[in-house]
């Protein structure tokens, strides 16, 4: 019944009625279509048609429906623009003016496609509007933040400078002038790593080798045998040595045979009692039995014969030799001081040859003296040897790391057996032996013998 009445006043409209009613669904579809421009950013053409349009339908009349029995026009009042009743006859009630949101950005360019399917960009222009000072966000990369966190960083370091009190500054001084400042310490040096390639030099075993001649050196050592031999003292066996020592640079031997044979001497004599006339014929058959165990091309029997002036025969030589063989069980693998030597001078100053003569001289000496011989193992000996020539020649540091490093010894370990050697060499110029000094005196030798002697160890 209620759409039938709404039929009927829908033909019997007037054109006045008809024009307002029309105008009310232009404000509708307006309100609608600017709804929808909220929701998907707007589609209008540009920003002028939009407000002239609004304008436009604002400041129309709008006449409101009157009833069907002829009654009273309504009066005629202002358009409130959007908000308002739209075809109240099927239910559409339009209660809050719809928001139009802006578009996103204003200048930005709008495509059109026309029939053909071209697309054609029109640019859309906005009202002239100062810019408002936004705040705009940058988005950077990660290593860029990282960079400027880092420039920020040397920043406040540079501007921070360190404040050292007056205090500070002379206790640093005092410290420096006494000597307590820590020095950095001399780096341990591989001196294996040349002979990596050399297959004589063992290199890949050679820390063990030495290892266990450390551990043996004790099984090659004597004790104390004078007081056991009524015939012999320590003056006749440096004599002994002095002339072996002249017998050895007559024969050309290597160093290696001169170190065995006065080791061999040593031992035997500890075992053994020897008249004083005899002692001879030990040297020399001691000798004998080194340079065969040593030496490619060892003298023969005669040569010794020979050397010592015929003072014994063939069967003497031979029968000693086989006596000290029995006594000392035929043991001749031992480290003697010459084969810590070669390792001591090549971790000191390697392709040194002043060095290692002079090492070598100041060890001669300890072999010629008792004392020192007994006192001190063959590694101590030969370590003190080094030490007492770097004193010699002034080498800087006397001790290194390195030398602490291969031969187990500090400097402190050193001193005492550094300064017997040293007294020897101060007083080779008063020493009726004179077969060591003759010898390092040469220039071959870089005449080390000569070399004053090093105050700094026989002063303290």
């Amino acid at each position: 019944m209620e759409r039938a009445k709404n039929s009927f006043n829908v033909a019997t409209e007037s054109p006045e009625e008809r024009e307002a009613g029309n105008g009310r669904l232009q404000v509708f579809l307006s309100s609608f279509w600017a709804s929808l421009g909220g929701v998907f950013g707007g589609y209008s053409n540009n920003q002028e048609e939009e407000e002239e349009f609004n304008s436009d339908m604002d400041s129309r009349v709008v006449v409101d429906d009157q009833p069907r029995d002829g009654g009273v026009k309504q009066k005629i009042v202002q358009a409130e623009g959007r908000n308002r009743r739209v075809l109240r006859d099927i239910g559409n009630l339009v209660n809050a003016q719809a928001q139009v949101q802006k578009p996103l950005a204003e200048n930005v360019n709008v495509v059109i496609v026309g029939k053909n399917g071209a697309a054609k960009a029109k640019a859309k222009k906005g009202p002239v509007t100062k810019p408002k000072n936004e705040e705009v966000i940058v988005i950077s990369s990660d290593e860029e933040d990282e960079i400027r966190k880092s420039g920020r960083k040397l920043r406040k370091a540079s501007s921070k400078k360190p404040n050292k009190t007056l205090t500070a500054i002379l206790t640093a001084r005092s410290k420096a002038a006494c000597g307590l400042t820590k020095k950095p310490k001399d780096p341990t040096v591989d001196i294996d790593a040349a002979d990596v390639d050399d297959e004589l030099a063992a290199a890949e075993y050679v820390e063990d080798m030495y290892n266990y001649y450390k551990l043996t050196e004790e099984d090659g050592q004597f004790y104390d045998y004078m007081d056991s031999q009524p015939e012999i003292n320590s003056k006749m066996r440096a004599i002994l040595v002095d002339w072996l020592i002249e017998v050895h640079k007559k024969f050309e031997l290597t160093p290696e045979s001169l170190y065995l044979t006065i080791n061999i001497v040593d031992r035997f004599l500890s075992v053994k009692r020897v008249p004083r006339k005899e002692l001879q014929l030990v040297g020399i058959s001691s000798m004998l039995i080194a340079c065969k165990y040593e030496e490619i091309w060892a003298p023969e029997v005669s040569d010794f014969m020979a050397i010592s002036d015929n003072a014994y025969v063939r069967e003497q030589v031979l029968l000693m030799e086989k006596v000290i063989l029995g006594k000392l069980e035929w043991y001749l693998t031992v480290p003697t001081p010459y084969v810590f030597l070669v390792r001591y001078i090549k971790a000191s100053v390697p392709k040194d040859q002043e060095m290692e003569h002079m090492t070598f001289f100041f060890a001669e000496l300890g072999l010629m003296n008792y004392s020192t011989i007994i006192e001190y193992n063959p590694s101590k000996l030969s370590a003190s040897a080094v030490y007492a020539a770097r004193c010699t020649l002034n080498k800087s540091p006397l001790w290194t790391e390195t030398l602490k490093h291969y031969t187990g010894y500090s400097e402190d370990q050193l001193v005492e057996c550094a300064k017997m050697l040293v007294s020897f060499h101060a007083g080779l110029g008063e020493s009726k032996l004179k077969a060591i000094c003759r010898k390092y005196s040469n220039p071959e030798r870089f005449a080390v013998a000569m070399f004053p002697s090093a105050r700094n160890l026989l002063t303290v």
